[in-house]
């Protein structure tokens, strides 16, 4: 399933001397199929210092040196989807300069 998030919602972030970022994050997608979903995504992040430096400079960083996981919790009324808020997901998050890409697993 793909996404779009629809405007509106928020991104809070803490950031730590050392580099820890703690997220949290609400937000509501639209599915390619319009069904409505409201995600609400807590998380952190961390990397060497030298890497997150370059990430909270706008850089563009591989994504595999840095650590970034979320635990998103779903709500929707969407009747095919209702096995999203039955069930934990995990979410592995990549950031660029123009975006955030997580995708999310469900843990069986």
């Amino acid at each position: 399933m793909k996404g779009r998030i629809v405007p509106g919602g928020a991104d809070w972030q803490i950031v730590h001397e050392d580099g820890l970022t703690e997220l949290d994050t609400r937000y509501t997608l639209e599915t390619d199929t319009g069904d409505l979903i409201y995600v609400q995504n807590a998380g952190v992040r961390h990397a060497a210092p030298d890497v997150i430096k370059k990430l909270l400079a706008g850089e563009t960083v591989d994504p595999s040196l840095v650590y970034f996981r979320t635990t998103p919790t779903f709500e929707t009324s969407a009747k095919n989807l209702q096995h999203l808020t039955r069930s934990i997901f995990i979410g592995i998050g990549e950031r660029y300069p123009s975006e955030v890409v997580v995708r999310f697993w469900k843990v069986e």
